[in-house]
């Protein structure tokens, strides 16, 4: 029997202050994935610029752009040269005084399918995001492309199960998640393994709640735009299946461009044999959109 398999391809690489460079370097990753069968393509978050959610500065909202703008028109050239479905997280500028953290999905002829606008900011030291990014406003998504039904989430979003039930319960077979998450080099002795840990583990919780592939592309090197201590990402890009198994994790210290084969068929596969949506108890939800049960 002839299996659904489709091929994702995820870019880690590490940034600078030079715009034009990093778009070479995803672009370099793109075309190494395309060209080792990748059909689906993410790109990790902001990979533009260096992560200048390290300070709060009016002065980075010059590097916003419209989206689609400029880099999806380029993105889109080179997807349809190459035949692959490109997903890219990009600094948006919707208007004076309003910009989101977004990612834009192309397919794998060129047409611009739409964006995810990240709908769940942080504000914590060194992740000033809620100076810079509006909370998204077009709802969790999905998207039917050449190669198969996709969702996308950005970075904090990985840690709420909601944004992942959601997603998938829109027909997400494939769920990606561009990241740029590191430690403070201060608490990387103390407490960057369990950091580590979390992150990777919450997300393989989403791939078997929901029974959906997960991909996760991350920056990797110390970044310090204003100076200071910076942020040490992590890299360590890693995809996993259905059942939460890691497929393929890339290091911590060096670009890597991943191509991690999925069989979507499994897809149908574990959700049947773990009907985790089919038993939902919906009637005894309405809660959860409440703040706190006190």
């Amino acid at each position: 029997m002839t299996r659904n398999l489709v091929k994702i391809g995820l870019v880690q690489h590490s940034c600078t202050d030079d715009l034009d460079a990093n778009l070479a370097a995803a672009i370099h990753g793109i075309r190494e994935a395309a060209s080792r069968g990748a059909q689906i393509i993410c790109l990790q978050e902001l990979f533009r610029s260096l992560y200048f959610c390290q300070a709060e500065d009016h002065k980075y909202f010059e590097l916003a752009e419209a989206i689609p703008g400029p880099t999806t028109d380029h993105l889109r050239s080179i997807a349809s040269e190459l035949g692959v479905v490109i997903i890219a997280s990009l600094f948006e500028k919707r208007a004076p005084g309003v910009y989101h953290n977004t990612a834009a999905v192309i397919d794998a002829d060129g047409s611009y399918l739409g964006k995810y606008r990240k709908m769940h900011i942080p504000d914590d030291p060194l992740f000033y995001e809620k100076f810079y990014f509006t909370p998204g406003d077009l709802g969790f998504q999905a998207w039917d492309t050449r190669f198969g039904r996709i969702g996308v989430c950005i970075c904090w979003d990985q840690w709420y199960p909601e944004a992942a039930r959601l997603t998938a319960m829109r027909g997400a077979q494939i769920l990606f998640y561009p990241t740029a998450i590191g430690w403070h080099p201060s608490e990387k002795a103390a407490h960057g393994a369990r950091q580590h840990s979390s992150w990777e583990t919450i997300q393989r919780g989403h791939a078997i709640a929901n029974g959906c592939y997960v991909a996760a592309p991350n920056r990797w090197g110390l970044e310090t735009p204003e100076g200071g201590d910076g942020i040490e990402f992590w890299g360590q890009s890693f995809v996993c299946d259905p059942a939460g198994q890691i497929l393929a994790k890339a290091p911590c210290d060096s670009d890597a461009v991943m191509v991690v084969e999925a069989d979507l068929d499994f897809v149908d596969t574990q959700r049947t044999h773990w009907p985790f949506l089919r038993d939902r108890r919906i009637d005894a939800y309405g809660d959860i959109t409440r703040r706190l049960i006190d």
